[in-house]
């Protein structure tokens, strides 16, 4: 099991969101939830932030269909 946490400076740099973005994805349940590694740290599971940046390649890419020419 390859498993990394990522902490907060890593997934915003990873993604391009801001961390107050990060945090009201994680609320409106659009974004995984960060795992308590301790009383004072968080980290996300590495797996679970890749996978979700996956779905939003592919989502941009299953929405730019490519167009035909019609001349001829």
């Amino acid at each position: 099991m390859d498993v990394k946490f990522f902490r907060l400076p890593e997934v915003v740099q990873l993604t391009g969101l801001r961390p107050s973005t990060v945090y009201k994805l994680i609320r409106l349940n659009q974004f995984p939830r960060g795992i308590k590694l301790s009383q004072r740290s968080t980290g996300w599971d590495s797996r679970a932030v890749d996978q979700w940046i996956n779905s939003k390649l592919a989502a941009k890419n299953s929405s730019s269909k490519p167009t035909q020419s019609t001349k001829g």
